[in-house]
Formats: C-alpha cells, structure tokens, sequence
C-alpha cells in the first residue's frame, strides 16, 4: 500500500478513531489504525500464504505419483467428444503406456508454468516485504497527518497560489477514486469467483477466492485460478460442472473486470481505460508490486492535474479585461490633450 493510500484511509478513518476511540490520543489512534490494517490486509495475505505453502507438498506428492506410475487411462468423455475426441484418447492411452514420453511431456508443460511461479514467488515476497515497512511507515503518517497535511497546503499555496485548495482537492478525489477502483474491482471478481467454485462444490472455495481477490490487482490474473479448477474437474469427471466454471469465471469473473474498474476509476478520475493499463503495467515494472496501486494513482493524479491546469487556462481566456484596465485606457486621451 503506497503511501497515498494512507494518507487516504488517515483523511477517512483517523479523527474518528481519535476521537470515538482513544479521546484524543494520537499516539494510540495512530495505532489503532495501523493494527486495523494489518487485520484487514497482511492476515488475509498471511494465511493465503501459509495454506498455499500447505497444499504445495500435496500437489508434489501427487506429481510425484503420477510420474512413477504414469498417468491413469483416459475417462470415457475424452474420448466422446466431438471431432478430436478419438485421437485425443489414442495419445492419452500412449501416454499412460510409455513412461518416459510422458515425462519429457509434463516437462514441456510444466517448465514454462515453474518459471512463472518463481518469478510469482520472488515478486509477491518482495511486495510483502514492502507491504511491512509500508505499514511501519504508515504508522507515523498516521501519528502526524494533520501536521502533514497542513505543511503540505502550506507549499502549495506558495507553489500554486489561490489555486492550491482546488488542486488538493482534485489529488484527494482522484486518490479515493482509484482506490475504490482497483480493491471494489477485486473484491467482486473475488467474490464472484468464490460463489461460483462454492456452486460447483470445489474444495477450498474460500481459499480460491481469496486467490482469485490478489490475483485481479495483476492484468489477465483470474483466469489462473478459476482455469486450473474447470480443468481438475474435467479430470474428476464432473464435465458440466468444469463448463460451468468455465462460463462462471469467462463471462462473470472475468468480464466483470472491463465494466467495473473503468466505471470506479473514471467515476471520480475520468481517467481513460487505456491509461489506467499503462498505469498498471508501468508500475509494476517500475515499482514491483506496490506499483500495482503506485501506478495508477501517480498517472491519474497527473492526467486529473494536466485536465485542470487546461480548465484553468481556458478560464483565463474567457475572463473579460478588468474595470481598471478599461479606466485606464479611457484616461489615456484626456491626460494626453
């Protein structure tokens, strides 16, 4: 969480806590909030983690299995279906026969997935090693907003004179307005997903929507959560039920993504789809995964700033010349004769 979003949940949440709360001890609001959020962001994260680390030793005991006793022989749907169904089956039953083959076909699999998950792995311990010292941070943001916040007006209205207030105001809006854009979004992608495994009866469904929650803040995340389940329950034999995830997660999931977000985003922002995804691919390479609400916030503040600044000067032009330029020009003549 970057240090804007802080300031945002400070600018909500810390007068409240300070005074309903702690009676006005800052000290003990400041953390107050801080372990509020801890307990609402890092423990989710913390106990995704662990059972993720947990269900890691099965998946490599049950990897393990099928390559010392090969794959099972292929269910009876595979080889009904339309058109490749047929062949499909010979190559399965192939497989199932000839050990080696199958190996060095898993490897071609796989490979490219275990690249992908390292570079998941390093990344995500990364973002949680900034998540930690953001919220060391943020504690101390919290313990002097109000002094922050009046320093900073302080150096606008030098930097910016009388307009100093308005452009504060449009940072506040735009800030809560990709907040409410990137955690609303995924909130009901992970919540969607989660109803849409608990239908199906998939194991874990709370867990996996949990998943597919962290997974939406990354472009094209989802489909990695609610694809592997519609695939293990092919595997299961559950044919409808894998079509029925399949659609869930394609037409719901998923698609919920391109309606949503823009209209969080641009409802307070007006900030332009196709920005929003530079946004938040430039912050991620820029910045890790912080970057990930970096990176839309730094580029809608600067195009709500940029729209503003063209406001201004439009304004500007329109404005009529003053009274006292126009005395001025009607004195000219006489004091001249």
């Amino acid at each position: 969480m970057s240090s804007s979003h802080r300031l945002h949940c400070w600018q909500r949440h810390s007068r409240t806590i300070s005074v309903a709360w702690c009676r006005g001890y800052r000290a003990l609001a400041a953390a107050a909030m801080t372990v509020l959020v801890v307990v609402v962001i890092v423990a989710p994260l913390a106990l995704l983690a662990t059972t993720l680390a947990d269900n890691i030793s099965s998946l490599v005991a049950g990897v393990t299995n099928v390559l010392e006793q090969g794959p099972p022989a292929p269910p009876d749907w595979v080889r009904g279906l339309p058109i490749a169904g047929e062949g499909l089956a010979t190559y399965w039953e192939g497989l199932a026969h000839n050990a080696p083959a199958f190996t060095i076909e898993l490897k071609k699999v796989i490979g490219p997935f275990a690249d992908v998950a390292l570079i998941g792995g390093t990344l995500f311990g990364a973002g949680l090693l900034e998540l930690a010292l953001s919220i060391f941070i943020g504690f101390f943001l919290f313990l002097h907003g109000r002094r922050m916040t009046a320093l900073t007006r302080q150096i606008a209205e030098r930097v910016a004179g009388a307009r100093a207030r308005r452009l504060l105001s449009v940072v506040g809006v735009t800030v809560t307005g990709v907040v409410y854009g990137l955690i609303g979004t995924a909130l009901a992608q992970g919540l969607l997903a989660g109803v849409g495994f608990w239908i199906a009866g998939v194991p874990q469904a709370l867990l996996l929507g949990c998943l597919t929650f962290v997974l939406s803040f990354v472009p094209a995340g989802p489909p990695f959560v609610w694809g592997p389940v519609a695939l293990w329950l092919f595997m299961q034999e559950s044919v409808w039920w894998g079509i029925f995830v399949a659609i869930w997660g394609l037409l719901l999931v998923s698609s919920i993504d391109n309606f949503l977000r823009p209209y969080l985003l641009g409802r307070n922002t007006n900030l332009p789809v196709l920005l929003g995804l530079f946004g938040l691919i430039g912050g991620v390479l820029a910045f890790g995964l912080i970057g990930l609400f970096l990176g839309p916030t730094l580029l809608a503040v600067a195009h709500s700033l940029f729209r503003e600044w063209i406001a201004a000067e439009l304004e500007e032009r329109r404005q009529p010349p003053s009274s006292s330029t126009g005395r001025d020009q009607r004195s000219g003549p006489r004091q001249g004769g």
